[in-house]
């Protein structure tokens, strides 16, 4: 009997298209997904009957509960080598094998400067009225050149982020409870003396730290408030950093320039959310790891960590 296997969020319909799954096509039938299931209810009962699962990073929450209700669940293949969502210690006692995939840094890099440019330079209203016959040049772009860009996070994308500021001629300072003096020199930024320094300084600021106990909440009403009215905001790492309804406020009240945001608190985004009209806001949905060469690393390495799996020897395996 061949084993099935369900790719969770597969929105646009390419799992399957651009990796190469005919290894698996005499022992595993490939099945994708391409609408979220909205609770564990929906979600057990589609994935009852299913030995494998691939899920797209920590979109979808494995807890306890859920693994319990998977009873043919034997390898479970998340996106990345980290995955906050998943009860591994459930998985273990139930028998479920939690493999991972690499992850290229490339992607959120390009994806928050993407953010940082239209948002600088008024692209979306801009091409809005260039395409309905509206006004010709109705914004007056901000200026990268000289300025400050404050980065929270100095890791691997952060890092990145930092040395494309350079290359524009910012300033560029960074800030994060275990950041270095050494480590800022090496990258060639500027270490700010505090977290309220770096917000008060800025005139762009960007968020790319993991998100953890220490950073839940990071950025919250009296932080966003030390920000220049002048400031733009960008987030392509996790929601929860930023307090999301003292964001709205601040948008809303244009106590900030705006916001450049990739990640929400809930995803998909509801059509009823706030965010999606909040003003001064250019929004993506969480499409920071969405590049053609991540999805093939993604499910090509899904496919390999299947094949191991059957082979019994497997790899990439997480925690």
């Amino acid at each position: 009997m061949r084993l099935r296997c369900a790719v969770l969020d597969d929105f646009q319909n390419v799992a399957t298209e651009v990796a190469d799954w005919s290894p698996l096509a005499d022992d595993v039938e490939v099945v994708p997904f391409t609408t979220h299931f909205p609770d564990e209810d929906t979600l057990a009962a589609a994935l009852a009957d299913f030995d494998i699962v691939v899920t797209l990073r920590e979109r979808v929450p494995f807890p306890a509960s859920l693994i319990a209700r998977l009873p043919r669940l034997k390898l479970l293949i998340a996106s990345g080598m980290r995955n906050s969502v998943i009860d591994y210690a459930a998985a273990e006692a139930h028998g479920v094998t939690v493999c991972g995939t690499a992850s290229s840094s490339t992607p959120p890099v390009e994806l928050t400067w993407a953010l940082l440019l239209g948002l600088a330079r008024g692209i979306v209203q801009e091409n809005g009225a260039l395409r309905s016959g509206g006004p010709w040049q109705s914004t007056v772009g901000a200026d990268l050149h000289g300025r400050r860009l404050g980065l929270l996070g100095l890791g691997k994308i952060g890092s990145r982020v930092a040395q494309v500021g350079l290359a524009f001629g910012m300033h560029v300072s960074a800030w994060s409870q275990n950041l270095t003096k050494e480590y800022a020199d090496e990258v060639g930024v500027h270490l700010a003396a505090s977290k309220e320094e770096l917000l008060a300084e800025s005139d762009f600021v960007s968020v790319h730290l993991a998100l953890s106990d220490r950073t839940r909440g990071l950025l919250g009403a009296p932080e966003l408030a030390l920000l220049k009215p002048a400031a733009y905001l960008i987030n392509t790492s996790r929601a929860a950093i930023v307090d999301q309804d003292a964001l709205l406020a601040a948008l809303h009240e244009g106590r900030i320039a705006g916001a450049g945001i990739d990640v929400f608190d809930v995803e998909p985004l509801p059509t009823d959310h706030p965010m999606r009209t909040a003003p001064r806001l250019l929004a993506t949905p969480h499409l920071g790891y969405v590049s053609q060469a991540n999805y093939a690393t993604y499910y090509g390495q899904a496919v390999e960590d299947i094949q191991a799996y059957l082979a019994g020897t497997p790899v990439r395996r997480l925690p």
